[in-house]
């Protein structure tokens, strides 16, 4: 393509990483948030939340961008919680009820 994505003020040129960062700062304060938001925590947010939404870790790795499975693995310790409480497949099974045996005839045949 030949424009940007997220032009900037400059023609032809992209959106600058202090104008995406201002656009955060103005955001939280609208929003009334007094956390500090930052286009780095957003990324971190949106990795986490793929991480707990079931996504696999290379997936996530190529998301966003990491050359090594180890760099993206540090989501797994922010979302341990999510992690230790994913199912396991055999939960996922159908729980029938236990088979009756069939009741006895009478003994008098």
């Amino acid at each position: 393509p030949r424009d940007w994505l997220f032009p900037g003020d400059i023609p032809g040129q992209p959106i600058t990483r202090f104008a995406v960062a201002r656009a955060c700062n103005l955001a939280r304060q609208r929003s009334g948030i007094s956390k500090p938001i930052t286009p780095h925590l957003l990324r971190h947010a949106f990795a986490t939340h793929l991480l707990e939404s079931g996504t696999d870790v290379r997936r996530i790795q190529l998301l966003m961008g990491h050359r090594s499975l180890a760099t993206t693995s540090r989501y797994l310790k922010v979302a341990t919680s999510t992690v230790c409480a994913t199912a396991s497949p055999f939960d996922l099974l159908p729980h029938l009820e236990p088979v009756q045996p069939p009741p006895s005839p009478p003994e008098y045949f």
